[in-house]
């Protein structure tokens, strides 16, 4: 093991980053092609496509906590291999059989690799990071995430349309084998010694978690629903509307990557869980392109910034020594808002409309941008509350 440098735009970080983009490519490419699946080729529902959504998430809600703890215990690197060629053997199975029941199956086990994927390369990014920049490395990672999310769904509706679903799973898969052979690239990080965390739920993570949920339930909706909705105001396709989305958030994380550090988790939070409410509100109440669109630039502000600001609360609320299990709780937050979130809006859009299950994201933001204030501030380091205290003192919102 090694210890990390000042610098934090290295080699080793561009690798981890390089394994994500991989990754979150393989999982992106499928968000416009599992609902048009299920409901073209399983004969799936609103609720069928809730639940093959959701389920991905599910099977990460199982071990994310405990992938924490395996990450503090014997290191990241295993998880990020293990996890990324779990995922690529799910895409694989996704079309074995054509059956909604088959499916969720397939999607639960590679729900369990991305927990572990996700828990071992997001805390090795925190490792290679100095103290006092983790909030703008987190955002560099995060534009793996969204770099796969805004070029994932096209290149997913490409691969579909000229090769097929089979062709689509085969594809998705090799990106898994991609990202898991960068990831065997890495090495471990030497971290600091002390008391591991025994218990599985960190419980420095519950209160941001918490507000993740809350927040994130929005996402469940748009991943779910627009390639549904666009159909519905004159859209051949969900690519465009992804890529705007994503391409949005990797501007925000790229060009704003300090701005966690700089106006600490509490106030970049806020800002975010407005936007968001603000962006799933304009889609729920304008039924046209422009309004689909307009509202997706707001709910792509909020998205920026939200894991971020969050994720630095509660890795500061904790020591460094149980850094992977903070994430992994964490985390599991954010399964559970796309699992359960999304079998709450496929409830309200087969009670409703694909609207309404935006209003139902919206609503969900709002929530948590009235509980962000009491579930995180009690949880925050002495000196990082008088930090950021001190900030808001000093610019006071206009």
């Amino acid at each position: 093991m090694e210890r990390p440098t000042e610098r934090l735009l290295t080699p080793r970080f561009g690798v981890v980053v390089g394994s994500g983009l991989a990754y979150f490519l393989s999982l992106g490419m499928l968000l416009p092609v599992i609902p048009r699946y299920v409901q073209h080729r399983l004969g799936g529902g609103s609720v069928g496509v809730g639940v093959a959504v959701g389920a991905l998430f599910v099977g990460a809600l199982i071990l994310r906590p405990y992938a924490g703890r395996i990450g503090d215990r014997i290191g990241r690197r295993q998880l990020i291999v293990v996890g990324a060629l779990v995922v690529g053997v799910g895409a694989l199975l996704y079309g074995a059989v054509s059956s909604l029941a088959f499916l969720i199956g397939a999607r639960l086990l590679a729900g369990v690799g991305e927990a572990a994927f996700f828990v071992g390369a997001a805390t090795m990014i925190t490792d290679l990071a100095p103290p006092a920049r983790r909030g703008e490395a987190i955002s560099y990672w995060s534009v793996a995430v969204y770099g796969g999310l805004a070029f994932g769904p096209a290149l997913g509706e490409l691969v579909v349309d000229a090769g097929g679903y089979e062709t689509t799973w085969l594809v998705s898969a090799a990106l898994a084998g991609v990202a898991a052979a960068l990831g065997a690239c890495t090495r471990e990080v030497e971290r600091p010694s002390g008391e591991v965390s025994g218990s599985v739920i960190n419980r420095a993570a519950l209160g941001p978690g918490t507000v993740l949920f809350s927040g994130l339930i929005a996402l469940a909706a748009f991943t779910a629903f627009v390639p549904l909705y666009v159909d519905q105001v004159g859209l051949s396709g969900a690519d465009t509307v992804f890529l705007a989305y994503g391409g949005l958030v990797l501007a925000v994380r790229i060009i704003g990557a300090r701005l966690p550090d700089q106006l600490g988790g509490r106030r970049s939070g806020a800002m975010a869980l407005v936007a968001v409410t603000s962006g799933m509100t304009v889609m729920a109440a304008w039924q046209s392109v422009a309004g689909l669109f307009v509202g997706t630039v707001l709910f792509a502000a909020g998205a920026s910034l939200l894991y971020p600001a969050l994720l630095l609360l509660a890795l500061g609320a904790a020591p460094d020594t149980q850094r992977a299990s903070v994430v992994g709780t964490f985390s599991s937050f954010f399964d559970l808002s796309q699992a359960s979130g999304s079998l709450i809006v496929g409830g309200v859009a087969a009670a409703t409309s694909y609207r309404g299950a935006f209003g139902a994201g919206a609503v969900c933001a709002a929530a948590g941008l009235v509980a962000l204030p009491r579930l995180t501030r009690r949880r925050l380091r002495p000196v990082q509350l008088a930090e950021e205290d001190a900030f808001v003192a000093e610019h006071p919102a206009p």
